[in-house]
């Protein structure tokens, strides 16, 4: 049963293949993406078969490599009425880049999604939310290449990314015309948990999850900012070997129970696309 709650959160989807995330960066060589198995194209459509299901708009951050190989994908997002936004092109982390090949890839990226989509993208995800301290910079690129927000800090403690002390909701960018919207997190005893998707989607038990966003909805008044990927939706993608322990966990844990646990959260709260929620503007 849908949740009658005043509050609707953002839903959206960063659009990577399995073989693409940071955590694979050491054993698989970009050289080879085009020759292993992608899934990403299924995934998505059962992403959007299931936003479909459940009457929910939500917004894709596309990366510009996948949309150059599967343009029809990214059609078929916007034909059924989802927001595209940037994901950059080539999922390097901007910690990897120089200013010069960050300008490059989100003006490449976002060129390439509005001829195919025929839509302004106004929306930009960091991969591996790699907006962090020392590329704070990369706002003002943003903001210069005509996007309208970035949804790329994680106010959390981690090992490969995240601004702990961050605002934790919607914030203008200090001399930029920029918005920031972070991941969603819950303050526990000073620390920020998060409640906003990836990984800790599957980690956490689902009340758990469901308990942190109606804490955003209810005692702080908040949007929650949530997100996955379509590789998280198939248990059966091609398994990687010979990886740390550590990141092992962190791919496959729980992908069988995904897609349930999401048909859950979409039917436990309302949603809409990042600009509907942030921005203001009605899909």
């Amino acid at each position: 049963m849908v949740a009658h709650n005043k509050i609707i959160n953002a839903m959206s989807v960063d659009v990577e293949d399995y073989f693409q995330v940071s955590a694979f960066e050491s054993i698989i060589d970009r050289a080879d993406w085009d020759r292993l198995e992608c899934r990403v194209e299924h995934n998505t459509r059962k992403a959007l078969a299931l936003f479909a299901a459940a009457d929910v708009k939500a917004t894709f951050f596309v990366l510009g490599w996948v949309a150059d190989r599967y343009p029809d994908l990214v059609r078929e997002i916007v034909g059924n009425g989802h927001e595209l936004a940037s994901h950059g092109y080539s999922h390097s982390r901007i910690t990897m880049l120089d200013s010069a090949q960050f300008r490059e890839e989100i003006r490449t990226s976002k060129r390439i999604l509005e001829e195919i989509g025929g839509v302004e993208v106004k929306g930009y995800r960091a991969p591996s939310y790699s907006i962090v301290n020392s590329t704070l910079w990369a706002h003002e690129l943003l903001a210069e290449e005509g996007y309208r927000y970035s949804s790329s800090v994680y106010p959390i403690k981690h090992d490969l990314y995240g601004i702990p002390d961050a605002p934790r909701f919607k914030y203008d960018v200090p001399e930029s015309s920029m918005v920031e919207i972070p991941v969603s997190t819950i303050s526990i005893y000073g620390r920020n948990i998060p409640c906003g998707g990836g990984g800790y989607f599957r980690l956490f038990p689902y009340p758990l999850s469901k308990w942190g966003i109606q804490r955003v909805n209810g005692k702080e008044e908040q949007p929650c900012n949530f997100y996955f990927h379509p590789w998280e939706l198939d248990p059966d993608q091609p398994r990687q070997h010979n990886i740390p322990l550590k990141t092992r966990i962190r791919h496959y844990l729980n992908l069988s129970r995904m897609e349930s646990r999401l048909q859950r959260l979409l039917s436990d709260f309302s949603w809409g696309t990042m600009e509907e929620v942030y921005l203001g503007t009605p899909e």
